[in-house]
């Protein structure tokens, strides 16, 4: 989803996969591992969404508005709402750094946010832009979360989750920086669109029940309680 962050005007929170992609054709602009002749893994830890059948109806609706501001925009095809920047982890560090993921979220219980509000990032470099659902409620909750992720960065020697960040799950992207063209009226026709979805409501109020790992091709998953 990560890259360093470059606040106000344009909130530039990518994803992780974006900070180390190197081919922007595949898995929706994003590379999702380091070359594992290397003995480098790259590592996110995150909240997973599952689409449902009517947020990919508004996922639709809104990618559709959107191009007709930049054609070049394509939807993601996974959702999901990161809890830490895109790391690199030593092989043999996989196991310790997952132990010690599990033993640091077990108290965590099952909680809601809302995600609602259009915004648009950029990544570190300004050479892709995405199109976001930022959270509105339950901020305080994902904050106590990431607080323990850094935790278990910070025994790896690994950096740390960004300072204030903006938690958002990813809807679409491009490549360049097209914010200019994103923000403004854009983005308050995207705003209406979400506004007025008729599902909108309950599809946005999003129980999380697990958090995850992928490190590599290797997936770990962390119920909560």
């Amino acid at each position: 989803m990560s890259a360093a962050l470059l606040w106000p005007p344009t909130p530039a929170h990518p994803d992780p996969e974006e900070a180390v992609s190197d081919d922007s054709s595949r898995h929706g602009g994003r590379v999702r591992g380091f070359p594992h002749e290397r003995g480098n893994w790259a590592t996110h830890v995150y909240l997973p969404y599952i689409a449902q059948e009517e947020f990919l109806e508004l996922l639709e609706l809104l990618v559709s508005r959107a191009r007709t501001y930049v054609p070049s925009l394509a939807a993601m095809e996974e959702f999901h709402l990161s809890l830490s920047q895109c790391v690199v982890l030593r092989y043999h560090w996989i196991e310790p750094f997952v132990r010690s993921l599990r033993e640091r979220l077990a108290a965590f219980h099952r909680f809601f946010c809302v995600a609602d509000q259009v915004k648009v990032y950029t990544n570190q470099n300004k050479n892709r832009t995405f199109i976001g659902l930022e959270v509105s409620a339950g901020h305080f909750q994902l904050l106590d979360l990431v607080s323990e992720v850094d935790a278990v960065l910070k025994e790896f020697d690994l950096p740390i989750f960004y300072k204030d960040p903006s938690f958002h799950i990813s809807l679409a992207w491009c490549v360049g920086d097209l914010t200019g063209r994103l923000e403004g009226q854009c983005l308050r026709e995207l705003q209406d669109i979400v506004d007025g979805f008729e599902e909108s409501a309950f599809l946005l109020r999003i129980q999380w029940e697990q958090i995850r790992c992928k490190s590599g091709n290797k997936y770990f998953s962390f119920p909560l309680r």
